[in-house]
């Protein structure tokens, strides 16, 4: 393992590696040494491969080095973080050559690692031939521009490469629409102008600051022209989204007014949601190794054990720190786990940080208003997971009160657990009927086998005697036909 840091820094430290960067938690303070070492972390270059499509859009592959600022946590979760930096590089089709971590008490504010590690870092990026840097975090419109002026190739945070894969994988025009509103909310606080002469324009009859003839214009600058049009465009956006999200109501309205309970699979990105649908009902929904391959919701119809009807929708994936630009933007969508009667909440077994995934999938939960909506743990991946692990993780949601269940997507096993786990936890019909139903109401039969529980059935030469529990809808639709 290699590092990188100012000559009195590492010269004063005579610490191992562990002792240098093998942090406690408790630690107060941080060590010299440690705020001037810029430290490579292992295993992230990626493997060369001919990358020449992804999805619909033909990529140039771009060469980039990977920074991030770790400020509190352990060694090792800082670089899960950057471990999953490098998915979300690769994911958008980028050749990943170092990853980096520097340690600080928090961000610098002017070039997010400060000035020295970032000429450190512009020898890197030099060395290696790389053409981008990618900063795990959100930078500011400032920290951006100084940073780029030192390392002298093009930065990009944590958000805009997101947005970026949002983009490469949006499919249907909502979200196409949704995602163009996202980069259009993060592109506006960092439009730059460009030259001086652009910078200062004067309107009408005005002197333009004495330069006379040829410094007159309009009275808007370059940036403000910009400006104007992306707010113009985010306006059309919101308008479209709008309507769209009114169908999408009109749907979810419609399937509420026939009481067909609603089960939403949700989770982190990439942990088998779209495979468990499939597995579920044969959606037949794309099913990729790479974040965010799923943008557009898939409602599927399914059924219980016993004939009763229900819907799974696959979800757009969650990730630690989703930016708020496409929670917002993709509100209407994540409607579809705020609506629901039950959230399948699937969990990567294998993964290093379960835990911490889980916390991400959840905050956004709290964000859009879903976290009192029933939850089903599903661990996923369970063929490949250490199995101490899962027993861990599912013994831990137990003893929180949930319930949990192991599953593989990939082999089918435990998916019979799961079916019924989904069975008993969808809400109940509410009201007890007990009908003798005449052969030429047959339609009402089958309505309380599609919509309700049924407990008996009986064919006399009457009609269909039949006790069940149904919505109240149908209920009173079966009252004339009550049997006491």
């Amino acid at each position: 393992m290699r590092e990188f840091g100012d000559a009195k820094g590492v010269a004063a430290t005579t610490s191992s590696e562990t002792d240098a960067f093998g942090y406690l938690d408790e630690a107060i303070d941080l060590e010299l040494a440690d705020r001037h070492a810029l430290r490579r972390v292992p295993g992230l270059s990626t493997e060369l491969r001919d990358v020449t499509e992804v999805e619909y859009r033909r990529l140039r592959l771009e060469r980039v080095v990977l920074v991030g600022v770790w400020t509190d946590g352990t060694p090792q979760e800082a670089e899960n973080s950057l471990v999953e930096l490098k998915q979300l590089a690769e994911t958008a089709g980028s050749l990943v050559l170092e990853g980096l971590l520097q340690r600080r008490d928090k961000p610098d504010p002017a070039t997010y690692i400060g000035a020295g590690k970032a000429r450190e870092l512009r020898d890197i990026v030099a060395a290696c031939g790389a053409d981008t840097v990618i900063c795990d975090g959100e930078l500011s419109p400032s920290q951006l521009r100084n940073l780029e002026k030192i390392v002298a190739v093009k930065v990009v945070d944590r958000t805009a490469l997101i947005l970026d894969i949002f983009a490469q994988h949006a499919r249907s025009r909502e979200g196409k629409a949704q995602v163009e509103l996202a980069q259009m909310t993060y592109l506006l606080p960092r439009l730059r102008g460009w030259g001086e002469s652009l910078s200062r324009q004067a309107g009408g009859r005005a002197a333009a600051g004495g330069v006379g003839i040829g410094g007159r214009g309009p009275g808007e600058t370059k940036l403000e022209l910009d400006r104007r049009r992306v707010r113009a465009r985010m306006t059309k956006l919101r308008r479209e989204l709008e309507a769209l999200a009114t169908t999408r109501e009109v749907k979810r309205h419609q399937r509420r007014s026939r009481r067909v309970p609603a089960v939403a699979i949700a989770g982190y990105t990439n942990a088998g949601k779209s495979s468990l649908l499939n597995r579920l009902t044969g959606a037949g929904v794309l099913v990729e190794d790479a974040l965010f391959a799923t943008l557009d919701p898939t409602v599927r119809r399914a059924t219980t054990s016993d004939g009763r009807v229900f819907t799974l929708t696959d979800t757009v994936g969650f990730v630690r720190h989703l930016p708020h630009q496409l929670v917002e933007a993709f509100r209407s969508t994540l409607e579809e786990v705020v609506d629901a009667d039950l959230i399948v909440h699937v969990v990567d077994g294998s993964h290093p940080d379960p835990f911490g995934q889980m916390d991400a999938v959840r905050a956004v939960f709290d964000e859009i208003g879903a976290s009192k909506v029933p939850e089903l743990v599903v661990v996923n991946k369970v063929d490949v997971a250490d199995s101490a692990a899962v027993a861990a993780l599912i013994a831990a949601e137990e003893r929180k009160g949930n319930r949990a269940v192991a599953v593989s997507a990939r082999t089918g096993a435990g998916l019979e657990e799961l079916r019924r786990a989904i069975e008993e936890m969808l809400p109940h019909p509410p009201v007890a009927v007990d009908v003798l139903v005449p052969f030429s109401e047959g339609r009402l039969v089958a309505l309380v086998h599609e919509l309700g529980e049924v407990e008996h059935v009986e064919h006399t030469s009457a009609g269909t005697r039949v006790r069940a529990r149904v919505p109240a809808e149908l209920a009173a639709e079966l009252a004339g036909f009550a049997t006491r």
